[in-house]
């Protein structure tokens, strides 16, 4: 945070209008809310990343597509990570479908290198021009992590100086995968097979 403490728990859940970083609480979640779990992993010298959102139990159609769409953003944007593109192919792509739905694109939070460290160059917003930004090379590990909203794009920063929450209090989804730039087409590094297998039909 701006403070240079280390985050306080080992995984962010953010609830609803929380975007991203939310801390982990004794707060019994309920029917009807939707969670997101960013999860990151540190594994023979190299760090991986992922996020997913889930619903708890019925879960309003709104809030449901909202879930959706961001979903089908971010395989769009990872369609986008190929070699001779450019970062802000992934970032346009990503803000036209959604805001094509009509929903809002944080700003101030986005994806990122990953190797090494957790957070690396380059940054990788979720909304940009096309043709612009740094060239992709095959090879280049990327998080890509659509952070998006239900009303407007507009955050603030709760008083712990971690958990990031949507201003006019509208639910915020956040799905996120770990990627390498291809030639052809990226390889995702990380997997939802196990979150989708143990939802079945009930996986947004």
């Amino acid at each position: 945070n701006q403070y240079g403490e280390p985050f306080p728990a080992s995984l962010c859940t953010s609830v609803n209008e929380q975007v991203v970083h939310g801390i982990p609480n004794d707060i019994v979640l309920k029917e009807g809310d939707i969670v997101s779990v960013d999860c990151g992993t540190y594994m023979n010298g190299f760090c991986g990343d992922s996020a997913y959102t889930f619903c708890v139990g019925e879960v309003d159609e709104e809030v449901r597509n909202l879930l959706k769409v961001t979903k089908e953003a971010l395989y769009i944007g990872i369609q986008n990570a190929v070699q001779g593109k450019r970062i802000g192919d992934v970032g346009y792509a990503i803000q036209q479908y959604c805001e094509s739905h009509s929903y809002g694109v944080v700003r101030e939070f986005v994806g990122h290198g990953i190797g090494h460290e957790m957070h690396e160059d380059p940054q990788v917003p979720n909304y940009g021009k096309r043709g612009y930004g740094p060239l992709m090379k095959k090879g280049l590990c990327i998080a890509i992590e659509p952070m998006i909203t239900l009303g407007d794009r507009q955050v603030i920063m709760e008083r712990d100086g971690w958990t990031v929450r949507t201003r006019d209090r509208k639910c915020a989804a956040h799905f996120e995968h770990t990627v390498a730039v291809g030639a052809g087409e990226a390889d995702i590094l990380s997997s939802f097979k196990f979150i989708e297998e143990v939802l079945g039909d009930k996986a947004i």
